[in-house]
């Protein structure tokens, strides 16, 4: 879908709201949307964070570290477990 086509379509569903508090949330999200700067998001968090991200990162190279999409799917379909169950 071109930005053209997504921008008229979005037009059109802001135009089939008709709930004030749902269009200023809308509002709101993507106004902060508008204003996050490349990298906010990172800067926000603790080192200590940082670097338990960099390790999961490279963690996740790891094929023995991974779980199945099947069985992520399986599991999600039967009710959601929590990754604690997935694992073990």
């Amino acid at each position: 879908m071109t930005t053209l086509e997504l921008k008229t379509k979005f037009h059109k569903l802001i135009d089939n709201i008709n709930n004030d508090d749902v269009l200023s949330k809308f509002y709101e999200m993507l106004s902060k949307a508008n204003e996050v700067k490349k990298g906010s998001l990172w800067n926000r968090l603790t080192d200590e964070e940082q670097q338990e991200l960099i390790l999961l990162e490279k963690e996740s190279h790891n094929p023995d570290n991974l779980t199945a999409h099947a069985v992520i799917k399986k599991n999600i379909k039967n009710g959601f477990k929590t990754i604690w169950e997935l694992v073990n």
